[in-house]
């Protein structure tokens, strides 16, 4: 990734902003990051802040950040950053010690990101542009979950989309409910028949590293004590057609639990899952560069029965150094027997490429 600077006029006419950086015309005309086709391939795309002190651009987990340069004397900062072919990044502005969404970009991730895609991106449905300071929807069911295996308590939404049914537990609920509008996207996706009417439970974690790592009590604790409070909740739900989505860590889990509990999943939507985990690795100065595949891997080699099983992967094409790990441990789970789709995604270790997958790969795991 390189920046390569503004042309010597001190115009930006090739990304269709009229006048001089800076003027009333301009910053009328700015919108979100707009991108032109770089020389040899790929993309330059325009990054704007309006403003009197330094900013940086901060993508998520594709680049280094970036510094703004300011644009003479003028209240206006850019940078034009190369691009590959086909990318979709969540991306901030760092202003001292305060993270900021794009105020001119009107796809938010919550309230201090916004989404930029290339042109060539292939399009998501069903998931609105929503821009930082807007209330997503929240579910009107929620449960006071107090578990005795994982301890603490934690709040779980429950919505109903299209009436209700299978139950999709969704990892990093809250990610879901106030980053990206999960229960919008799929009223509209069962709406459209792309997904069945499902269940949507939002599971936030307290702990990530102890709760998605390989270990029992979190699967112990949705079956024994989540799902019968879904069930009586009120909400129409058949928790025996159960779905998991999870994307990184949770992908992880989602795998592993499909191999240790196949009695109660049996259908994984797995995004970007973290197959290069051991026990070991995030003590490691690379984490990713141990054995290929990491502990699951391990396992599948000793042998599992994954026929009846349906598990949908995807990975961002970015996403190098994930690619072993994801290939191999798709392969094997295949292998062991299961239903496999395997897909990449337009993007690098990132939500703004993993949401349409997750709608996706949940109506294919139920057959939709």
């Amino acid at each position: 990734m390189r920046v390569v600077a503004a042309d010597s006029k001190g115009a930006f006419a090739g990304f269709g902003l009229p006048g001089a950086p800076g003027c009333s015309a301009f910053w009328a005309a700015v919108g979100a990051p707009s991108s032109v086709p770089a020389e040899g391939g790929g993309w330059v795309t325009l990054f704007l802040w309006r403003g009197s002190s330094p900013v940086t651009v901060e993508f998520e987990s594709w680049s280094e950040p970036v510094a703004l340069r300011r644009w003479q004397d003028t209240d206006c900062w850019y940078a034009e950053v190369r691009m590959p072919q086909r990318l979709r990044v969540t991306y901030r502005f760092v202003a001292g010690d305060v993270f900021h969404a794009d105020p001119f970009n009107p796809a938010g991730a919550g309230g201090e990101r916004s989404i930029a895609a290339t042109p060539d991106a292939p399009e998501q449905p069903h998931w609105p542009e929503l821009g930082a300071d807007a209330v997503l929807p929240l579910p009107r069911t929620r449960i006071r979950w107090a578990s005795a295996r994982l301890g603490g308590r934690r709040t779980v939404r429950v919505h109903p989309a299209g009436g209700g049914g299978p139950v999709v537990l969704l990892l990093d609920g809250d990610d879901w409910l106030h980053l990206h509008p999960a229960v919008t996207a799929f009223d509209s996706a069962v709406a459209a028949g792309e997904v069945p009417p499902v269940t949507l439970v939002f599971l936030p974690a307290k702990d990530r590293v102890t709760e998605f790592t390989c270990r029992p009590e979190l699967w112990e604790a949705v079956r024994d004590e989540l799902l019968p409070l879904v069930v009586e909740s009120g909400v129409p739900a058949d928790p025996e057609r159960l779905v998991v989505a999870g994307q990184s860590l949770g992908g992880l889990s989602a795998v592993y639990a499909a191999l240790e509990y196949p009695e109660l999943v049996s259908r994984v939507a797995c995004q970007s899952g973290s197959f290069w985990w051991t026990p070991d690795a995030l003590r490691a100065a690379d984490p990713l560069g141990g054995s290929v595949g990491g502990v699951i891997a391990e396992r599948l080699r000793a042998g599992v029965d994954l026929s009846g099983s349906r598990v949908a992967f995807d990975v961002g094409e970015h996403e190098d150094r994930m690619l072993p790990h994801c290939e191999v441990t798709e392969g094997l789970v295949e292998r062991a027997g299961a239903t496999v789709r395997v897909s990449r995604s337009a993007s690098g270790h990132d939500r703004a490429g993993w949401r349409h997958a997750l709608l996706r790969d949940v109506g294919w795991a139920l057959g939709s």
